[in-house]
């Protein structure tokens, strides 16, 4: 049967673009806002999705389920769902697209199966489309065949959704190991220049890392800025790589690191940031100015 509705929880900056998509191509979403604030329930009206104001009735009837959420919500939404998808007399398949562990996918697992419903790994790699006709992340999944097949349906609705072997786990594993380059890479950048703030060398950084390093520079102008209103959500994410690599025999501590760079960011100026509605941390000079003046006092002095 074709696909033709979708549930989606929650409907925030990358479910509501998601959602977007899917509605312009002829498909119903449906989600449950009670208790969601007035930017969340604006951006699911400006999708055009369906609020049921009902856990039950958002996923009985639906197709698929997406799970969009913080890393550290992903359990959390999956046990609350359980009895309504339980009572549902038509189950979606669950596919779990956060940004979590193997092991963490696994445990969201055994909670939906538990029940008695499909579930699938997922992984999302690329940011929001920006426009219901325009490209978006691809998002890949794995799981148990039959349910992948199924899922991959949503290619026809505007969404790249791609297939990973390997079973539960393994879109989650692709997921962490990319996240730990491009978002670990940028907690690196927010040391670096945060720190040559802080003492004083930040223009003779800058200086060097364009004779040198332009490429890096110019990487840094965009990722920084466009960190700032997703660091809140990057904490969870790092501890979730962290717990990839702990669980393969690597040293964890890289990325725990990395969590207190996002927790930092988070509880600055910038951690009141959303994407929609931008006021400062423009530039990754005015980021990294803004993050310096955060951090404590308390650098050596020189004797002069």
């Amino acid at each position: 049967m074709t696909i033709e509705r979708v549930a989606i929880f929650a409907p925030g900056d990358m479910g509501h673009a998601l959602a977007r998509v899917l509605v312009a191509k002829g498909l119903t979403v449906t989600t449950n806002l009670a208790d969601r604030s007035d930017r969340t329930r604006d951006l699911a009206r400006a999708a055009g999705i369906t609020d049921t104001e009902d856990d039950v009735a958002a996923v009985d009837g639906a197709d698929v389920l997406f799970s969009i959420l913080p890393p550290s919500l992903a359990l959390e939404l999956a046990q609350r769902l359980a009895s309504s998808l339980a009572l549902a007399r038509s189950k979606p398949i669950y596919v779990d697209l956060n940004a979590i562990a193997p092991a963490s996918a696994v445990e969201v697992g055994e909670v939906i199966e538990g029940i008695g419903v499909p579930f699938v790994d997922g992984g999302i790699i690329g940011g929001p489309p920006k426009s219901a006709s325009g490209m978006g992340p691809r998002l890949y999944v794995s799981g148990h065949e039959d349910d992948v097949t199924r899922v991959l349906e949503l290619r026809n609705f505007g969404l790249d959704m791609r297939a990973v072997p390997g079973g539960v786990g393994a879109a989650s594993a692709l997921k962490m190991s990319y996240a730990a380059v491009t978002k670990g890479l940028t907690a690196l950048a927010i040391q670096s220049l945060a720190s040559a703030k802080a003492y004083g060398v930040g223009k003779e950084l800058d200086a060097e890392m364009v004779a040198s390093l332009r490429m890096l520079r110019e990487r840094f102008d965009r990722s920084l800025p466009d960190m700032a209103p997703k660091a809140y959500r990057w904490v969870g994410e790092m501890e979730e790589i962290a717990r990839t690599f702990n669980d393969v025999g690597l040293d964890p501590q890289i990325f725990m690191g990395a969590a207190e760079t996002y927790r930092l960011v988070a509880g600055t100026q910038l951690g009141k940031e959303t994407p929609e509605n931008r006021t400062i941390g423009f530039t990754a000079d005015e980021v990294s100015e803004i993050i310096a003046g955060a951090l404590e006092a308390g650098l050596p002095q020189g004797e002069g």
